[in-house]
């Protein structure tokens, strides 16, 4: 696994050293390589950005929020604000603009970088920053001419002037970057402490208004110290950039990993084209949530049954059924004898990685799910079909990760094993508690919630209810505060009755189980005509029995291997990973 020592102290210093490992190299670029940008690049950009941000009076510890897609821009925007100590973060591009003056308000932003399309939200939202900078203020409308600044910051397209009431241009800002010549870029980087926060993190407020989960520059060390003790980071791995970057996981498996690791990153603007995307950047590394898994699956399997070649489907086929039942016994602990090995080995050889070539997986080392239940045949298919895949899961309090395993040891079902430097704890009614360097600060301006969610001794109380197996394998069975009791007294987790719903046809998009302190339980969803089949003997298969509600002496504690603590051989649970208010890999997944 990646060796992550030496560690820097901060961001920063991560990024000064890895951009200086290859400057020539590609650190950024978009898809189909339209545009392409070095190390030396960008890491010559953050400095003019810094020096300009600093000229607009940006200083350490004020607030800096982006909203835009995936975009280049992005990457040495957040990182010349991280330079001066400022704290950069992303807003979820979808918000209203009461949800989004809450964030701005909250976080206390000085300073907004967005898109032009969000201007009329920001502009609703009420909230005057003290500086709008547009990052796409100096593109060329279709047919236009290069865009130059008149002095009084009014973009010019050819003849015809286009105003940016009240805002700057990126370009703008870089001009000032250069003629800050003042600007010491060296010493406001190293004056930067491992204890400032590093950026925010809004849940997505489904309990009450969103919370800004602080994340310090030594929190997010931590967690990518843990992670690379699990999966291998190395310089020059590629993956793409497509989830929100307000969300944890893109920021660390893209802006983090690249400052730390050297990963190339390759942006994708519109999720929707992630399919085109991945052949193009042939990902050695690579996160999803499950709908994505799952349109890959069904697009597979939709292509395979539409095959008009007999023999060509048969082989396909035939192909998959060899790799699935080699995961089947490997998930099993049963060893795959020599007939087995050999008939896999040929498959691959001939149908299977073809098949990976063509979705763009051919090169992944390792590829983690999460942030809701990943069914356990999409699992088995991505493993049967050769890519390395494993579940993780973790919360935005967490820096990330609090739970994964690499692949070769991944149990389908489980959240892996706690995350190296964490420890754990289960509350006597099944909670997860933890601890260790990589959880959050607490929540911004917010310190009632702090100190619910935070204790004194250093827990933090994740709302999820777990259930581990002898070997440490951990399961979440629901959120604390979503388990579903019926009047018979029987424990039910929702989660696992929808995702059943949702997986048992692509025409099902949202599912939803009713059934708190009532006698039955009840369940919607929207199927099409080929999604009907099987769906209450899968329903009621997936309720089951009651769910193991684990009760053991509340001090008994899970470590980490290589951890402090006991121990203790858990119950192997029935529950999957569950989304919830900041959870890994995404939002609003379930």
């Amino acid at each position: 696994m990646t060796d992550p020592t030496p560690m820097s102290a901060t961001l920063c210093d991560a990024f000064q050293r890895t951009a200086a490992v290859a400057p020539d190299m590609v650190a950024l670029r978009t898809v189909g390589a339209t545009r392409t940008v070095t190390w030396r690049a960008l890491a010559e950009d953050v400095r003019l950005l810094a020096a300009g941000l600093a000229g607009l009076g940006v200083r350490r510890g004020d607030t800096v929020a982006l909203m835009m897609t995936n975009r280049v821009e992005f990457f040495p925007v957040d990182l010349a604000a991280q330079h001066l100590g400022a704290i950069p973060f992303s807003v979820y591009n979808t918000l209203p603009a009461a949800q989004l003056a809450h964030v701005l308000r909250n976080s206390g932003s000085r300073v907004m970088v967005c898109e032009t399309q969000y201007l009329p939200v920001v502009r609703e939202s009420g909230v005057a920053v003290e500086h709008l900078i547009l990052v796409d203020g100096d593109e060329v409308p279709a047919g236009g001419e290069e865009a130059k600044a008149d002095d009084d910051e009014t973009l010019t397209y050819g003849d015809e002037a286009k105003p940016a009431e009240g805002t700057l241009s990126l370009e703008i800002l870089r001009a000032r970057g250069r003629a800050n010549t003042s600007f010491d870029f060296d010493a406001a980087w190293r004056a930067v402490q491992p204890d400032d926060v590093l950026t925010l993190i809004y849940t997505s407020g489904t309990t009450g208004p969103s919370k800004g989960v602080e994340i310090t520059h030594a929190n997010l060390l931590a967690q990518a110290a843990g992670v690379a003790q699990v999966l291998d980071f190395r310089f020059g791995d590629r993956t793409t950039s497509y989830l929100p970057s307000a969300h944890i996981v893109d920021r660390f498996t893209c802006l983090y990993a690249q400052a730390i690791f050297g990963v190339q990153v390759t942006v994708v603007p519109d999720i929707k084209e992630i399919g085109k995307a991945l052949p193009d950047c042939r990902p050695t590394i690579w996160c999803a949530v499950p709908r994505v898994w799952n349109k890959i699956k069904q697009a597979v399997e939709l292509g395979i049954e539409n095959e008009p070649d007999a023999a060509r489907r048969a082989a396909v086929g035939a192909a998959l059924e060899t790799g699935l039942r080699r995961t089947r016994l490997l998930q099993a602990g049963k060893p795959v004898h020599d007939e087995l090995s050999a008939a896999y080995a040929e498959a691959d050889g001939g149908v299977l990685s073809a098949l990976r070539s063509r979705l763009g997986l051919d090169q992944v080392r390792w590829a983690v799910t999460g942030a809701a239940p990943t069914p356990p045949s999409t699992l088995e298919f991505f493993a049967a079909l050769g890519v390395p895949i494993c579940e993780g899961w973790g919360m935005s309090e967490l820096s990330c990760f609090g739970a994964v395993s690499p692949p070769a040891r991944a149990r389908f079902g489980t959240i892996g094993t706690l995350l190296p430097g964490l420890e754990a704890r289960r509350a006597a009614d099944g909670e997860l508690l933890v601890r260790g360097p990589s959880v959050a600060k607490g929540y911004r301006n917010d310190p009632d919630r702090t100190r619910e969610a935070f204790d004194r001794d250093g827990w933090f109380h994740t709302g999820d209810v777990i259930v581990s197996d002898p070997d440490d394998y951990l399961t979440i069975v629901d959120r604390k505060k979503d388990l579903i009791i019926n009047e018979g007294g029987k424990n039910i987790s929702p989660v696992t009755v929808e995702t059943a719903l949702t997986t048992a046809s692509p025409l099902i998009g949202t599912a939803v189980a009713i059934g708190d302190s009532r006698p039955l339980h009840h369940r919607a969803a929207r199927p099409g005509r080929r999604g009907r089949g099987g769906l209450r003997r899968r329903a009621r298969a997936a309720a089951g029995p009651a769910l193991p509600r684990p009760q053991p002496p509340a001090d008994r504690r899970l470590a980490s291997r290589g951890g402090r603590g006991q121990q203790p051989a858990g119950t192997r649970g029935a529950g999957q990973a569950l989304p919830g208010d900041s959870r890994v890999l995404g939002r609003d997944e379930r």
